[in-house]
């Protein structure tokens, strides 16, 4: 009787229920105890409802083995995956859009106090129907992007602060942890930001309203007032959000210098408007003044309505409401109109007047006097146009600072780079004058610098590459040399994997004219490949009289061959090999520069290529094999001429003998003679001039540069 009934609990179901709270617990969030929320109610008994439909299915099914939380799991993947990014592309080309549409939509909202207007004839406080309209029009259209602004918050993740400890963090994607923070931070600011007041104010209660125009004109402006807070306070989180997923809000610092010029012109305009707004009612608190002494008096009759003869006759006769400066009213009883005398003066508040006039006048006046920080202001003794002076003038403070600095930090950012530049040149040229160095050395350094800042702009490529991570390294280095780097007939016919080691290791170099690359003798340590420009290869065969050898290096060649060689070698010492050339720079070279470290790693990738037509191209573009070649063909020449020559002697000499044979020894002939003795004067002078030919050859013949080492392109490894 006491035996309770057993409780199976569903494995899956409390897996996910503790995977939820888990979650909830990660996120910040803690579930309260005692009585549960409506939320949590609804959710357990739709996981029931769930739960007792599966097990009703099943029963006309046959039994299969499945998960029973598949299905909400893939309702959770697709809700998952329709959350953004926190600090995706998508959602920060939206926030930027969204700081532009705040700007705009906050300096909307000061067009409503240009809505009373004074009618002048009448005198009367009136509202301007159109304007009604044209704000509230405009008001509702940037309304629709806080819309889309707070459906967008709904939608994206955020990054909690406990898993921060390592990288950016990790992204949040679960809905209902996104809600809860959305609902607990700026939810409530959004919705006020949003709420219609405002239109259905001026298009629905105002109009009502006639009997009571003071009343009326105080709710606009309070309800604008009060509005206008939330809406200046959401851009900043908005703002910072930006600034913290992209790092900037503009791309360029023109952009970023005219964003900051707007942001004072906006506080120009909302400064106007209120001071638009405040004149209207000071020339409103002249004719309550004025009409105040009499009984019969009532607030409607301000009003633009019927039966309002003897108020028009009244105003229109009395002196206590004149339009004049302060400083020359004489009249003790008159009334102080302060900062505002100027719009009633000049007719901004009357109702015949255009509304861009009225805008441009008040924008200008708010401008003015927040340059000038209310310096020219002169009030009267009433207290709300006092506070508005002094506001004037802290607000004129602070964002003229700010606007200052904000131009110049933007401004600067342009030229930083020319500035460094200048005084890198002066710092040179105060080091250059104070160890007194040669004019030719000074002018090789400046053009050097020059031809620098004309190629990158002041720009550290380098530096700039080496922070990249190493996939994003080798893209750029690719698009940056791959067409130049397969230029070189070397490089022509090798794969993309070796053609991207090579641009990964490629660093790009600049010589001036008439520099020294490489002097004959000195060790080579770097394998340099032309991109633009021309060098001078030149030999003298380790310094041999009677022998120079002189070539010139165009786009697509290069020199450090021996370098090559050398790391070819798989027995080859830690000793760098010497240059057999002098290279020199005809004009500006912009070259490519292989260190002997990293081609000693290309050339372990040269010995997999197998490839015998690499050796032949190698000893066709080089100028050491050129120059043997040259000097090859030479000696072989004159050794082919010298061996011709002792062919014709002994030819000639057969000749004589079977001559000498034929005839008789008693009666030689005349001719004969002639014969013999023209041949043995041409015997004795070629004779004479091989010997000395002979004399001369052995100190030509050891001329014949050493043949260079051949590269080792086998696939042995070493």
């Amino acid at each position: 009787m006491n035996a309770r009934e057993p409780k199976f609990v569903r494995f899956e179901d409390w897996r996910s229920t503790s995977s939820e709270q888990e979650s909830s617990v990660n996120n910040g969030y803690k579930e309260r105890k005692g009585m549960p929320s409506v939320g949590a109610v609804l959710k357990s008994i739709g996981r029931k409802l769930e739960s007792g439909s599966e097990k009703f299915k099943n029963l006309r099914k046959p039994s299969t083995v499945h998960p029973v939380s598949d299905r909400p799991k893939e309702k959770l993947a697709s809700r998952r995956s329709n959350i953004l990014d926190p600090q995706g592309r998508t959602l920060e080309k939206w926030n930027k859009i969204f700081v532009i549409t705040c700007v705009m939509a906050i300096s909307v909202d000061p067009l409503f106090f240009y809505i009373p207007v004074i009618n002048d004839k009448d005198k009367c406080l009136n509202l301007d129907g159109t304007l009604r309209i044209t704000t509230s029009v405009l008001r509702t259209f940037f309304d629709l992007f806080y819309i889309l602004r707070i459906i967008f918050q709904f939608r994206t993740g955020f990054i909690a602060p406990s898993t921060r400890v390592f990288g950016r963090g990790e992204v949040n994607n679960n809905p209902v942890a996104i809600m809860k923070r959305y609902l607990s931070s700026y939810f409530i600011i959004d919705i006020l930001s949003i709420i219609p007041i405002p239109q259905v104010l001026v298009l629905a209660v105002t109009p009502k309203m006639k009997s009571s125009p003071f009343l009326a004109k105080d709710l606009l402006k309070y309800v604008i007032l009060v509005q206008y807070v939330p809406r200046l306070l959401r851009i900043w989180p908005l703002f910072r959000e930006v600034t913290r997923t992209s790092g900037i809000l503009t791309e360029t610092a023109w952009a970023g210098a005219a964003f900051n010029l707007g942001l004072y012109m906006l506080a120009s305009h909302v400064v106007g408007a209120n001071w638009y707004m405040l004149s209207v009612e000071s020339e409103a608190r002249c004719w309550r003044k004025v009409m105040e002494n009499d009984r019969h008096f009532k607030d409607s009759y301000l009003g633009c309505g019927p039966n309002r003869g003897f108020v028009i006759s009244l105003l229109s006769k009395n002196t206590t409401c004149p339009f004049i400066d302060p400083d020359q009213n004489q009249d003790p009883n008159a009334f102080d109109f302060g900062i505002f005398n100027d719009a009633l003066e000049s007719s901004v508040v009357n109702s015949e007047t255009d509304f861009l006039k009225k805008f441009f006048y008040c924008f200008w006046w708010g401008l003015r006097n927040l340059s000038s920080v209310g310096q020219n202001l002169k009030t009267s003794t009433y207290i709300v146009e006092i506070l508005f002076a002094i506001f004037i003038a802290i607000a004129g403070l602070v964002l003229f600072a700010l606007l200052i600095g904000n131009m110049q930090k933007y401004l600067q950012s342009t030229t930083v780079r020319v500035e460094e530049m200048r005084v890198k040149r002066r710092d040179a040229e105060r080091w250059m004058s104070h160890r007194m160095l040669p004019e030719r050395l000074r002018d090789r350094v400046r053009r050097y610098e020059q031809y620098k800042w004309q190629q990158n702009r002041g720009v550290e490529e380098e530096a700039l590459i080496r922070t990249l991570p190493k996939d994003l390294r080798r893209d750029i280095k690719r698009h940056l040399c791959l067409a130049l780097v397969k230029k070189v007939p070397i490089f022509e016919k090798m794969d993309e994997q070796l053609l991207d080691a090579m641009c990964d290791r490629l660093k790009p170099v600049l010589y001036t004219e008439k520099s020294y690359i490489v002097r004959e003798g000195d060790p080579v340590d770097e394998m340099l490949f032309v991109m633009r420009g021309n060098l001078a290869s030149m030999t003298t065969n380790g310094g041999r009289t009677g022998f120079f050898n002189y070539t010139v290096l165009e786009a697509g060649q290069f020199c450090g061959e021996e370098l090559l060689t050398w790391a070819l070698d798989p027995h080859s010492s830690t000793n760098l090999p010497t240059s057999t050339r002098t290279v020199e720079t005809i004009s500006e070279v912009e070259a490519f520069a292989l260190m002997a470290d990293d081609l000693k790693f290309v050339a372990s990738q040269f010995r997999r290529l197998q490839n015998k037509q690499l050796q032949h191209t190698f000893r066709y573009y080089s100028m050491q094999w050129k120059t043997w070649a040259a000097c090859f063909i030479q000696v072989a020449w004159r050794r082919y001429w010298k061996k011709k020559v002792e062919r014709q002697l002994r030819e000639a000499e057969d000749r004589l003998q079977g001559a000498f044979v034929n005839e008789d020894e008693s009666s030689l002939s005349l001719g004969a003679t002639i014969y013999a003795s023209r041949f043995a004067a041409n015997a004795l002078r070629n004779l004479r001039e091989n010997s000395e030919r002979n004399k001369r050859m052995p100190q030509r013949l050891p001329l014949l540069p050493p043949k260079p080492a051949e590269p080792d392109f086998s696939t042995q490894e070493h």
